[in-house]
């Protein structure tokens, strides 16, 4: 995934698109999919309510 579609820069400030993992910490975003997103490195899961 390319740089620019995990953060946004606006008004000279950077903001990040994506959460990040509350077990790895910063700097390892969590991937979006339909029904949950997950951490790619440690497999930390949350479902999202339907």
């Amino acid at each position: 995934m390319a740089k620019k579609d995990v953060y946004e820069v606006k008004d000279g400030s950077i903001t990040r698109l994506r959460r990040t993992c509350p077990k790895c910490g910063e700097g390892v975003f969590m991937a979006v999919h339909s029904d949950r997103v997950s951490c790619g490195k440690c497999g930390y899961t949350e479902f999202k309510s339907k």
